[in-house]
């Protein structure tokens, strides 16, 4: 017992580690939650997605404001100020740590299974899913507690010998807490809620306090969220005003030609290609637990099997949507009975979760969070613009991000980018006339448009200042910052490049920086005077040309 709790705590260490890795796994584990909130709590400058500004909205505010408002209204309490972006960037996290490491495991020991008594919990501890994904701001990541504890009050009421009207209250708040935040969540409720309709049937009086407070709250969700998005005071709302989010999640995603426009996909893709990535080497033991029998006897198992079957109806399929089964699934699986077999396995279990926990967890495009910290403290940074990476969270600019243009090129092509550039260069000093070196103005250095790109691009060579390769353009890229730990994965291109050089490129050139864009000419001029005139304040705190974190 206390080998497998300091293995536990081992484990506790890694998810804290990962927690605060600032890798970028999927672009709505910002925007949409910490980018909306941000914008409305603080009032600084968002980017708010589609989901929040079409005609009718699917996403509900209501889950939002309760998950992330609550952490920036604490860390305004106690510093009585608005917190810097890097601040509260890591409370977050750290509050999604929290919500992995107590309520999470604490479900799973309550759920436990006739398979497995201790509800899986070193599993599910040593998963990369658990350090890398449950830790992020998802809404896959609140899907899944919330999911787990409704289970844990499914399992309460079907076991109890009376109405447990309590227990059905609480789950009623459950149920519609989770649906609001993600229409996905009823799909896992499916096959365990026939037990549940059982008991519903044995005791009616407890149906009454299941299906009373899902109707009350379901109309205040929808009450405060047809307020925040109409700015309609609500006690003047009509019936003809209300914005029930999750029915229009459903409309929109019941529609292929809107699935179409974010991919669509074969409907064995979360069984034969998502779930191998999420659960590795356990789906072997997986298919061994799969019995009648043991399905029947086993709720977390059941659940899982119900979300699986049900998400892989619709064309749409990412392997996040899944999130909620992986801890379900592990909770629910046997350990190989010879232990030969059981440490091969353990060593392979080992293996995978490292790798992947090691290239999601910390390089899966790491370097975006740390460079738009670092251009949230820049000091008249006036555009900044991103190619070649993930879409870039504007939240983390703070205050200053009202100054800041963000232009996000995405994957354009070189030439795009190349004229988006030339128009942005402008020249690097400017004359302070209060000070004076030699009988000469003295030339400050100020930072005010900025490239933000990955260092395997080689396209950019040509440009970068000290590549040593020179062309005939009208600007110079000159890099001020870096970063190493960002591998860019969307840009393998084995077919026009060949496998050994696009590992060359990505990952022996990993890494992305930032780079002031200057007019050529005063980039030259720049040069000169730098080495007759012994020293030019640098445009970022500490000195040096560029810095790697």
């Amino acid at each position: 017992m206390g080998g497998k709790r300091r293995l536990y705590l081992c484990l506790s260490l890694i998810r804290l580690y990962l927690a605060l890795a600032p890798s970028y796994i999927h672009p709505d584990e910002h925007f949409q939650g910490p980018e909306v909130v941000a914008g409305e709590h603080f009032g600084w400058k968002v980017t708010k997605t589609w989901e929040f500004t079409a005609e009718n909205p699917i996403r509900s505010y209501v889950p939002l404001l309760a998950v992330y408002a609550m952490p920036m209204t604490l860390l305004q309490w106690i510093l009585n100020a608005d917190p810097n972006p890097t601040m509260l960037f890591y409370g977050v996290r750290l509050l999604f740590y929290f919500f992995s490491m107590v309520y999470e495991d604490w479900a799973l020991l309550e759920l436990g299974s006739t398979i497995a008594p201790n509800g899986g919990l070193l599993l599910t501890a040593s998963s990369w899913v658990t350090w890398s994904i449950q830790t992020r701001s998802f809404s896959n990541s609140v899907e899944t507690v919330v999911l787990l504890w409704s289970l844990v009050f499914m399992q309460r009421i079907v076991k109890s010998k009376g109405p447990a009207a309590r227990n059905c209250v609480v789950l009623a708040l459950f149920v519609v807490f989770g649906t609001f935040n993600r229409i996905t969540f009823p799909a896992f409720l499916f096959l365990p809620g026939i037990s549940l309709l059982r008991h519903f049937i044995k005791y009616p009086s407890s149906l009454v306090a299941f299906v009373l407070p899902t109707i009350l709250t379901t109309v205040g969700f929808v009450i405060l969220d047809t307020h925040i998005y109409t700015q309609i005071p609500i006690d003047s709302l009509k019936l003809t005003d209300l914005i029930i989010t999750p029915l229009n999640n459903l409309i929109y995603n019941s529609s292929t030609d809107n699935l179409a426009q974010h991919g669509l996909h074969p409907h064995y893709t979360h069984v034969l290609i998502n779930l191998p990535q999420l659960l590795g080497p356990s789906l072997i033991l997986l298919l061994s637990s799969l019995h009648p029998r043991l399905l029947t006897g086993c709720t977390p198992l059941l659940a899982a099997v119900s979300g699986i079957v049900t998400l892989s109806a619709f064309k749409h399929q990412e392997a996040r949507f899944l999130i909620p089964a992986v801890p379900l699934i592990l909770a629910s699986v046997r350990l190989p009975a010879s232990t030969a077999w059981r440490r091969r396995w353990m060593a392979a279990w080992a293996l995978f979760n490292v790798a992947f926990g090691v290239l999601m967890g910390v390089f899966h495009q790491g370097g975006v969070v740390p460079a738009q910290l670092y251009l949230g403290g820049i000091e008249g940074l006036e555009e900044a613009v991103w190619w070649k990476t993930y879409k870039p969270p504007t939240w983390l600019l703070g205050a200053r991000g009202r100054d800041v243009r963000t232009v996000d090129l995405m994957g354009a092509k070189v030439d795009v980018l190349a004229d988006v550039v030339r128009e942005m260069a402008v020249c690097d000093y400017d004359d302070d006339d209060s000070s004076a070196h030699k009988g000469r103005k003295k030339r400050t250095r100020r930072l005010r448009k900025v490239l933000v790109a990955p260092t395997s691009a080689v396209a950019l060579d040509r440009w970068v200042e000290g590549a040593g390769r020179r062309d005939n353009d009208s600007f110079v890229l000159r890099k001020v910052w870096s970063y190493s730990r960002h591998l860019n994965l969307d840009d393998m291109d084995f077919g026009d490049d060949g496998v050994m050089p696009t590992l060359q490129r990505v990952v022996g050139r990993r890494g992305i920086a930032a780079y002031e864009v200057v007019k050529a000419a005063c980039a030259k001029t720049s040069r000169n005077e730098t080495s007759t005139a012994g020293g030019i304040d640098d445009v970022r705190h500490g000195g040096g040309n560029e810095r790697d974190l």
